[in-house]
């Protein structure tokens, strides 16, 4: 199904992009609002290996399809960007 690094990209960088929404938009609030911290650990936890998966997607995609510096640079400005993802899997280069 994924069989090439740029299907495997947008696979990670959807996952870890809604990942970063859900630190931001649930995580967070639960922390400040509620005082449940827990919710950061969890769900920082789980972005942050979805984050690492992303840099080492990024890394095979530049290199089985040749990005240029640019590419790279822009992909991962948007990793973190909130929505940067959606931006990203838009634009015909990435």
């Amino acid at each position: 199904m994924f069989r090439t690094a740029l299907s495997r990209f947008h696979l990670i960088s959807l996952t870890e992009g809604l990942s970063f929404l859900a630190l931001l938009l649930i995580a967070m609030p639960l922390k400040y609002v509620y005082d449940l911290p827990l919710a950061v650990t969890i769900v920082g936890s789980i972005h942050g290996g979805l984050f690492l998966g992303y840099l080492a997607a990024v890394a095979q995609v530049s290199w089985a399809d040749r990005w240029s510096f640019i590419q790279i640079i822009v992909a991962l400005i948007a990793s973190v960007i909130p929505f940067g993802w959606i931006f990203l899997n838009r634009i015909r280069w990435v």
